[in-house]
């Protein structure tokens, strides 16, 4: 009989605790509400974000939003569903969303954590908030222009909010 040499790590019961390590390691002040809900305030380099963290306990599911410190205009609401499916379009995980009771735009992913250990969830959690707080950043020119897009025009997009949203979508190469 042949010997296993199979190892197991042992599994994480709430990936929040890591989250709590993440947000120390980075000096962020957070607020755990409950053994479910985790909410912390960064700053990017335009605006601020609020990083939603929910534990869903019986489906083993983390979801992980990104709320942006903007509104979009309600006259503007149109423009930004079709904005947001030609952005979501390219993305490899999560979306992006303007929910209507709010109007504030939020990027958002949902990770299952059913099997992994301690070691693996940290991992996964640094990569998805370094992943969630750089597509923000990278788009928030687009949710930027939304936000203040003319409104003496009335919903009616103009051929400069068109060509300027039609810019902020483009993939560029390096950085400013």
């Amino acid at each position: 009989m042949a010997n296993d040499t199979t190892t197991y790590e042992t599994p994480i019961e709430n990936p929040l605790d890591c989250v709590e390590d993440i947000l120390k390691s980075n000096n962020w002040v957070f607020n755990r509400l409950s053994d479910e809900e985790l909410l912390v305030k960064v700053s990017g380099r335009h605006c601020g974000y609020n990083l939603i963290f929910l534990w869903q306990d019986d489906m083993n599911a983390l979801q992980f939003t990104v709320q942006y410190d903007l509104r979009i205009n309600e006259a503007h609401m149109d423009k930004a569903a079709h904005t947001l499916l030609s952005l979501n379009e390219g993305l490899w995980m999560g979306h992006f969303a303007v929910p209507g009771d709010s109007r504030g735009p939020v990027f958002r992913h949902t990770s299952l954590f059913r099997g992994m250990g301690n070691e693996s969830v940290h991992e996964a959690l640094e990569d998805l908030v370094d992943i969630g707080l750089s597509l923000c950043e990278q788009y928030y020119s687009v949710f930027y222009l939304l936000s203040h897009a003319n409104d003496a025009s009335a919903g009616t997009a103009t051929a400069a909010d068109d060509q300027s949203l039609s810019l902020a979508l483009m993939e560029t190469v390096g950085q400013c």
